[in-house]
């Protein structure tokens, strides 16, 4: 499939998310792990939310608290989580991700990445620099899951230096 050149802001959008998931989803299919998915993003979202209930950690994941639940018992099994009891409520747990689970995560993104390298290696200084800049841009806008789009706008943050 070739990309075909947006015409709005939406559409540009659109082509990101839809291009962004398929880079995903090809790199993890050429690296052959077996892991599902939904343990990287869960693993994901703890390494850049800190720990949080089971069932925040569902919608964050947006998968089902039951399903959420059922996927913690195999990745705390693993030693990829640690449960605790949360002090404000005795009935729910504190899901954290521990230091085997970071380090499973780095080793995952990098085999992503050391697997999508040949498929770029080919591309000229001058599109490297716009996928760094693109990088940059995507991690400063999403760097706070919780802030609001407005939050993150170069205009609000200039109101904010005044």
């Amino acid at each position: 499939m070739v990309y075909i050149c947006a015409v709005t802001r939406t559409q540009t959008l659109e082509q990101l998310l839809v291009t962004s998931s398929r880079l995903v989803r090809l790199a993890a299919q050429a690296a052959g792990n077996a892991t599902p998915s939904a343990v990287w993003r869960t693993l994901s979202i703890l390494d850049a939310e800190g720990a949080m209930r089971v069932g925040e950690l569902a919608a964050a994941s947006r998968v089902s608290q039951p399903g959420m639940t059922r996927l913690l018992g195999g990745m705390d099994d693993d030693g990829l989580v640690t449960r605790s009891a949360d002090a404000a409520d005795s009935r729910a747990f504190i899901i954290g991700i521990t230091p085997v689970g970071r380090e499973a995560l780095a080793g995952w993104r990098d085999t992503l990445a050391r697997t999508l390298e040949p498929w770029f290696a080919d591309l000229p200084d001058a599109d490297w620099a716009a996928l760094e800049r693109s990088v940059a841009i995507l991690a400063e806008r999403t760097a706070s899951p919780t802030a609001s789009p407005a939050a993150t706008s170069p205009a609000t943050a200039q109101e904010e230096r005044a």
